[in-house]
């Protein structure tokens, strides 16, 4: 016949959630000590870690923090076509090391 399934209350949830968040244990851990399957104490802890995302994505930024903002996205586009910049140039000189020992070794 089919299993009854159990039912938690959101108190229960949020409180096994945050004691994996506050104690550092494993979800295993917890969920052993609190009689119920890991999975599932695993979906409300990545339920509740996606929750905290969204809220913190949400919060609207102060003028000094969108400038740093702005300012870092410029430099990271910076260092980005430095970085291929110099990537270019390596495999250029790669090229010639190749092309120079052929030539050194007569092949």
């Amino acid at each position: 016949m089919g299993e009854t399934r159990r039912r938690f209350d959101p108190e229960f949830r949020a409180g096994a959630v945050r004691i994996v968040r506050e104690t550092g244990k494993s979800i295993a851990q917890v969920a052993k000590d609190l009689g119920i399957n890991a999975g599932t104490l695993a979906n409300w802890v990545q339920m509740d870690r996606l929750a905290r995302e969204q809220n913190a994505g949400s919060e609207e930024l102060s003028g000094s923090e969108r400038e740093e903002l702005a300012r870092l996205r410029r430099q990271r586009a910076e260092w980005a076509k430095e970085r291929a910049e110099l990537e270019m140039e390596r495999d250029v000189l790669k090229r010639s090391v190749v092309l120079w020992v052929k030539e050194a070794t007569g092949r």
